[in-house]
């Protein structure tokens, strides 16, 4: 027996991993990681073991899908910083912090995803690697791929900026621009994996990516001295962080690692390309596939995510919500958080600052509570946060 198995986050289908886990083999839908090993109200125990590792993410590793006697694929991934923003927060009567994701060893947050998934499939077998990407995800496979000793193809929208095409080559991945969206990029990799036999690291398509993400969650309710914050806006393009930070938060009441998931969950998508909001507005399940989908946030360019009703059930169960902004309020939010708190976000970190001030307008947050931003990664990839 295992020590973890995967649930159906839509029909609730329980199954032993099989080697290169991917879909539901039921109904199609993507599957989320559970743990037999850990048993409810063990919190207090694991928080002491934590405390004696060394950082990164991996010092989770009772939470993460790793056999015994198994190693990570690693770089070093995880354990940033969780950095107070007083003067933001001043202006908007609110204790604000952003994870700032920017020191992962490729620049962003993809790392910790990619890193757990590399991990699990070299682990069951995998000898090839493919992914659709819109920029960070491809270095960051490019570089744990590398790691692995194993090969990768990625297929990238031929107007991503050009460092990013430069960055995964680097690591000798082979690089294919496509003319279109990450979703037409998402259709040429499956093609590939059926092809080729590569396996699709694709958001969602795979398990593992959201263990990684998940402990962006778990560092800051350790941050926070093992306190839940009052409300978390997150940037949501696929999905997986969103997801793995509500799967973090259950799994840590679950483990009375905090006392109940009282976070707020808040989805921010760009006004160019929000279909999780417009599902969130509308009351619906399931988000329909954005037409002409236009932003310079690229990690928000996606018109269909295969997360959709995973992310619209933790924002739920949160009792939180969404909502987009435009690409202008991104960029001078951006801007603003470098002049006043010293911080270098990328342009989806300015996208959360600016729903922190419209969320506060409107009286979703309360004057004095808790409230945590990300900033997804560094200018590294891109150049510039204007886009």
């Amino acid at each position: 027996m295992t020590s973890f198995y995967l649930e159906c986050g839509a029909c609730g289908s329980m199954t032993d991993p099989i080697p290169l886990a991917a879909l539901c083999t039921a109904c199609g839908s993507p599957q989320l990681v559970c743990y037999r090993t850990v048993s409810a109200g063990s919190g207090p125990a694991l928080r002491d073991t934590w405390a004696t590792r060394q950082g990164g993410m991996w010092r989770y590793r009772e939470l993460l899908p790793l056999l015994p006697g198994e190693a990570p694929v690693s770089l070093g991934e995880g354990g940033t910083p969780l950095v107070p923003l007083p003067r933001m927060g001043e202006a908007l009567d609110l204790k604000l912090l952003m994870k700032d994701e920017g020191g992962n060893p490729t620049g962003s947050f993809k790392d910790r995803g990619l890193s757990a998934a590399v991990t699990r499939a070299v682990h069951d077998g995998a000898q090839r690697f493919v992914l659709p990407s819109a920029g960070n995800a491809g270095v960051a496979l490019a570089a744990y791929a590398a790691r692995a000793g194993v090969p990768a193809t990625i297929f990238i929208p031929v107007d991503t900026p050009k460092a990013v095409f430069d960055r995964c080559a680097a690591y000798q991945a082979d690089v294919v621009p496509v003319d279109g969206l990450i979703s037409d990029c998402g259709t040429r990799a499956a093609a590939h994996a059926a092809e080729t036999g590569a396996f699709d690291l694709a958001t969602l398509r795979e398990p593992y990516r959201i263990e990684g993400k998940k402990t962006m969650g778990l560092e800051i309710l350790e941050a926070l001295d093992w306190r839940a914050p009052d409300a978390v806006i997150y940037p949501a393009g696929g999905g997986t962080g969103l997801i793995g930070t509500w799967k973090a938060l259950r799994e840590a009441a679950a483990l009375r690692l905090i006392d109940r998931p009282v976070t707020r969950l808040y989805a921010v998508q760009a006004a160019g390309c929000a279909p999780i909001v417009r599902a969130w507005e509308a009351g619906h399940d399931a988000a329909q596939t954005w037409v002409d989908a236009r932003t310079a946030a690229w990690g928000l360019r996606v018109p269909s995510a295969r997360g959709d009703g995973l992310m619209l059930r933790a924002l739920r169960e949160s009792g939180g919500g969404a909502i987009s902004v435009e690409d202008s309020e991104m960029r001078a939010e951006a801007r603003r958080v470098a002049c006043t708190d010293g911080l270098a976000a990328g342009i989806e970190g300015g996208a959360t600052l600016a729903a922190a001030a419209r969320l506060r307008e409107r009286g979703d947050l309360a004057a004095g509570e808790t409230v945590i931003v990300f900033n997804t990664g560094n200018l590294g990839n891109y150049g510039r946060y204007t886009g």
